[in-house]
């Protein structure tokens, strides 16, 4: 299996276990000491702490709800490193006729896995809402 294969299947498996609502599992795809931002800005560091965050998540307001991808990018800076740039959001159990997230639901994230023998494991995450400026009140405005 090629690298950029084996990082995709990485990812599809991370969104499997989203969509299944196992923080445990979740997590487990997570170095040891992986950082993970979410896109609130709270910081989880570790396997830990990121099961711990998401597990309240996945018993309420997210239970049901999947991760689509609109558009990703990998590049690999070196051979057991890839760095991916993805824009991705949830899609909420309620929204089941939705193939990608609604606008309010839209992130730009960063994930940075290494790998790990024959696998590949997360090491950091970063989520940021996607709100271009321009498409801001104030963006158009000041545009025109």
């Amino acid at each position: 299996m090629t690298a950029i294969a084996a990082v995709l299947d990485t990812l599809t498996e991370l969104e499997a276990r989203w969509g299944a609502g196992d923080a445990d599992a979740y997590a487990a795809l997570h170095a040891d000491d992986a950082t993970y931002v979410a896109f609130d800005g709270t910081v989880m560091t570790g396997r830990t702490e990121i099961a711990a965050g998401h597990r309240p998540l996945f018993d309420g307001i997210m239970r049901g709800s999947r991760l689509a991808v609109v558009d990703r990018t990998v590049h690999f800076p070196d051979p057991a490193t890839a760095i991916v740039v993805q824009r991705a959001g949830i899609i909420m159990r309620w929204q089941k006729s939705r193939t990608v997230p609604s606008g309010k639901r839209l992130s730009t994230n960063t994930t940075v896995l290494r790998q790990a023998g024959e696998s590949w494991t997360v090491v950091a995450f970063q989520n940021t809402r996607y709100h271009p400026w321009s498409k801001t009140l104030m963006g158009r405005l000041m545009t025109r």
